[in-house]
Formats: C-alpha cells, structure tokens, sequence
C-alpha cells in the first residue's frame, strides 16, 4: 500500500506520535512517503535517524496513492485537503492538537488504528467542499479553490461592520450587518461557523450553512439551505477591501468584487474506524452527558 504522510508544524510535544506512527507503519506492507517540508523539520531528531533510510519524500500527490495519515490537528487535515484535491485518497487524521473533530485517533490508539485500516475495519465518509470565484474573475485568489469547512468574508483593517449582500441562486436574500458570513458546510458545522452560533449538521448531509459573524441586526440568524444553491455575495463598508478565507488560507478582495460560492464537483473521502461514529465524537468533544442530571 502506498501511503502518504503529512504533518504541517512540527513540535516536540507530538515527536513520541510521530515515532510511534513510523515504526508502526515500518512494520506494515505499506510503502511510505513523508511530506518534503516536514520531512526535513524531523530528520534531525536522532530516533528519527534510524529509521529515515527507509521513508521517501513527496511534494505533490497523484492517483497511485492509497492513503494519506494526517498527524497534528484538525488544521492540518485543512492543510492536507490542498494535497488530496480531487483524487479521491482516503485521509485519516491523528490527533496531537486539542479538539479535533476531524483528526479523531488518539495518540495512545495509532497501532489499533493502523492495524483496523490494514484489516479494513473501516468505512468511508464522504465530505462535500466548497468552491469560490468571483466576478471579476481573479485566477490568482487561490491555487486551490475549495474549502472543506467554510468560505468567510471578513472586514479587514477597520473596527466597523461590512454589509454583506446575499443572494441564493440570483433571488435576493437580505444584507447582512456585521463582522462577516461564514458559509459552513456540514464537515465545518462544528468549526468557525459552531462558535459563532451556527448549528451542528450531521458530516454527509446535503446542506450548506450560512452563519453571520456578530451581526448588528439581531434579528439575523443562520440559515440551512440546500448544497445545490449557488451564493453570491457582495462586500462593502468604510474600507474599500475585505478579507476571504477558505479553511486556513486568506486574501484580500476589493469591495467591487462578488464572490460567488458553490458546491464542488468531487468530495473528500474520510476513514471513520469502526469503533468510531460522529455522534460518539460529538458526545466526547461536546461533553455531551456529562451533566450529572442525565
């Protein structure tokens, strides 16, 4: 099996998982390559040494690869995603962030986790993304176009709210007053878009989540809409630009733009453990049932 791995930040608290994740899958049919960049964060540890002979280096996935192991937090998944694209390589995540929603293994649970992906104790989850372009059209805005958990407007360099003028599919929908509009797809239903008030939605739903970021209207609540619906969005305020973001990645956009949001045409493909379920990670990252009332 050939296997990517793909860390973002390296940092001394996660080298035991990095190592137990190496030996672990040196010990597995599995033809490994590790992310050129984190590679070389890594090499100079000296338990890595050993073992570094038997790992190749990649900077760009393609169709041969089997499975990518994410190792960090859920922004490393984020970061992943740009590396997978549209060529339907399974990815799990393990955890040596804090939440993590999407990077679901524990750092004491890498060999059961490794072995059930080996045995095909698994089923995969698929995740739709969101595309974004504008008008007009900025072929530089990102290299890679989609997000897996929300597409945010933002205002930029001022303390005032923007106006946000929405519509769904060209039908005008209301101008929101605030700090910007998050539009959450379910896999980002427990991100950005949660802490600002959004509602949770369950991974493989068809629906799109639009969620105002401290609106001055308090009468501007979230709204769950159907994936299909194309959004268009367009800015103004006191500065003449705002900010953009998709997942972690961020740029400026002049007032004169629209922005207009749609569903991808591929979807990204999470392994979810047996011994695991959404419900089961909302339960233990909500601290859902751990009132004593219950």
């Amino acid at each position: 099996m050939k296997v990517a791995i793909y860390g973002q930040v390296y940092q001394k608290n996660s080298l035991s998982s990095i190592e137990s994740l190496l030996q672990i899958c040196n010990k597995k049919p599995f033809n490994v390559y590790i992310e050129a960049s984190f590679f070389d964060s890594i090499k100079d540890e000296h338990s890595f040494q050993k073992t570094a002979k038997n790992f190749n280096t990649f900077h760009q996935l393609d169709s041969s690869f089997e499975l990518l192991i994410s190792i960090g937090g859920d922004g490393t998944i984020l970061r992943a995603v740009t590396y997978i694209r549209d060529l339907s390589i399974p990815i799990i995540g393990i955890n040596t962030g804090r939440l993590g929603f999407l990077a679901t293994i524990q750092k004491n649970n890498i060999a059961k986790a490794i072995d059930d992906i080996v045995k095909g104790n698994y089923r995969i989850s698929e995740r739709s993304l969101l595309t974004i372009r504008t008008e007009p059209e900025n072929e530089s805005l990102f290299e890679f176009n989609a997000a897996l958990n929300e597409i945010s407007v933002v205002r930029k360099n001022t303390t005032s709210m923007i106006t946000v003028e929405t519509s769904l599919d060209n039908e005008y929908l209301t101008s929101y007053w605030a700090d910007g509009l998050i539009i959450s797809t379910p896999t980002g239903s427990t991100g950005y878009s949660l802490s600002c008030g959004g509602p949770v939605i369950m991974p493989e739903s068809d629906s799109i989540t639009l969620t105002p970021i401290a609106p001055h209207n308090l009468n501007a609540r979230p709204l769950v809409i159907q994936n299909s619906t194309e959004i268009k969005l367009k800015v103004s305020g006191r500065e003449d630009s705002f900010l953009v973001s998709l997942d972690s990645r961020i740029a400026t956009l002049d007032n004169n733009s629209t922005v207009i949001i749609k569903l991808a045409d591929f979807k990204i493909k999470m392994i979810e453990l047996n011994s695991e379920s959404f419900l089961n990670t909302l339960r233990n990252k909500l601290l859902w049932g751990e009132d004593k009332r219950n």
